[in-house]
């Protein structure tokens, strides 16, 4: 049986969890981590996409993220996240006028790197799209 640790999921609006859980996949900038207990100390962005958190009790929920970054200890995980939401809660046309609000704002950007950073943000969102919403 796989150890338990200590979760924190956290957007500036609230604390959506704070519990023990068994493991967490989190979407890391450089791909998916799997976090368990006795984890290495770790200190990772985070890209838009999907949090699995399996609880010590067995249930497994989804959390969508938009960016952040996670805190790994071997004793728990910190993930402070730009926004966040229960994957049942995030209606499609949010994603749709956040992904249209990037566009926007990649089109009056000034210098390459800000727009190239809106591009890839755009892609991530894009993707996430596809993957809650697969129509």
């Amino acid at each position: 049986m796989a150890d338990n640790f200590n979760f924190e999921l956290v957007s500036p609006e609230r604390l959506l969890l704070s519990e023990m859980v068994t493991e967490v996949v989190i979407p890391a900038t450089d791909g998916e981590m799997t976090v368990m207990a006795n984890h290495a100390p770790t200190m990772t962005t985070i890209k838009p996409g999907i949090v699995s958190v399996r609880s010590a009790n067995g249930s497994k929920q989804d959390y969508v993220v938009f960016g952040g970054f996670a805190d790994i200890l071997p004793t728990g995980c910190t993930l402070l996240a730009e926004s966040a939401v229960i994957v049942q809660d995030l209606s499609k046309d949010e994603l749709t006028l956040r992904i249209d609000a990037a566009k926007r704002e990649s089109e009056d950007a000034v210098h390459h790197e800000h727009r190239s950073r809106l591009e890839h943000y755009i892609m991530e969102l894009t993707h996430l799209q596809g993957v809650i919403n697969p129509d």
